[in-house]
């Protein structure tokens, strides 16, 4: 019996042996191959993507990423419901809500700003929120239809107070008695180094305007059909973000300069502070519930709020634009400062 229990013994290391040169030389599983469409030209705002790139992150969870920068020559959410990229960055919720409407099969899987980076920039002579109705306003289109009619309805500003804003700072610039539209990550350094002051600067998030905003969204499809890649793409944004935010972000930034070479470091070193200071990312939610997150509560409350405004209309399932299924499960939180 010795003997043959020692052979036995012989084979079995051998197969085992045999099995693990097997494992050693077999190719790897490909990275599955995801395009991820910006909503603008790269930028801080986009850190944490191109953070879960140049630093592997997406390489780790399986994901062989491109991210396709847009721009004003680009449209890439109109490439997400045709199967052309896999993610869309999208602004904010009113697109989203917009997209059930519209019988779009897209929803949001992620929220990566807690807040809406819009804001309203001021001369330094006005320090109330309520001074800003005595100003002439330099609102673009989009900003009229959306959230100045929350402001219509919330504050009691009026349209006649309104101007066009073209994108150009300097005719808020020239008239001491206005005050323009912009992202708190961008507008308000512009104005620095055009105008020589630092502007009062009023983030609408902060007096109520509670959209989620640099969202990701994806095809209800994809969704059902691969829920893991989704996860996967959802969960290395998220640790993405955390290390853009509070890690060595300088890789990822040579990216952003790559896909951008009009940006500076300046610019960018002046984003990522306004990004902590406002908490436009980290904050709210994200203490419990980590990076990305949403709620009904808050959703409901946003879309009742615009129904009210009449920037949308009642009875829409807004429910449909977003789910939280990818969510709200503190990836990341430990990479986070304590």
């Amino acid at each position: 019996m010795r003997p043959r229990l020692s052979r036995l013994r012989s084979l079995f290391a051998l197969v085992a042996l045999a099995a693990a040169a097997l494992l050693s030389t077999a190719p790897a599983r490909a990275a599955d191959k995801v395009t991820f469409g910006t909503n603008w030209v790269a930028q801080a705002e986009h850190g944490g993507f191109y953070q879960a790139l140049a630093d592997g992150t997406y390489a780790k969870y399986g994901l062989n990423v491109t991210i396709l920068p847009g721009g004003p020559q680009a449209n890439n959410r109109l490439l997400l419901p045709v199967g052309k990229i896999d993610f869309y960055m999208g602004a904010n919720m009113l697109q989203a809500i917009s997209s059930v409407v519209e019988d779009i099969p897209t929803q949001v899987v992620a929220a990566l700003f807690q807040k809406d980076p819009q804001v309203l920039i001021a001369h330094p002579d006005v320090t109330a929120f309520e001074q800003l109705k005595t100003r002439t306003l330099f609102i673009s289109k989009e900003g009229l239809a959306s959230y100045y009619q929350w402001l219509v309805d919330a504050y009691g500003f009026s349209e006649n107070q309104v101007k066009p804003y073209t994108f150009n700072a300097a005719p808020f610039l020239v008239d001491k008695n206005s005050a323009m539209q912009g992202y708190i990550t961008s507008e308000p350094y512009a104005i620095e180094q055009q105008g020589g002051f630092k502007p009062t600067l009023f983030l609408l998030a902060d007096y109520g305007f509670q959209t989620y905003a640099t969202t990701i969204e994806t095809r209800n499809e994809l969704v059902k059909q691969n829920p893991d890649l989704v996860q996967r793409f959802v969960d290395a944004s998220i640790i993405g973000w955390y290390n853009y935010l509070y890690g060595d972000n300088a890789k990822a930034n040579a990216l952003i300069k790559q896909d951008n070479p009009e940006i500076t470091d300046a610019m960018i070193a002046f984003s990522i502070a306004k990004m902590k200071e406002y908490g436009i990312v980290d904050s709210g939610d994200t203490a419990t519930l980590g990076i990305g997150a949403m709620t009904d509560a808050r959703m409901k409350g946003f879309y009742d709020t615009m129904v009210k405004a009449k920037v949308l209309e009642p009875g829409i399932d807004y429910a449909k634009s977003y789910t939280l299924q990818f969510v709200n499960k503190s990836v990341g939180k430990e990479l986070a400062p304590k």
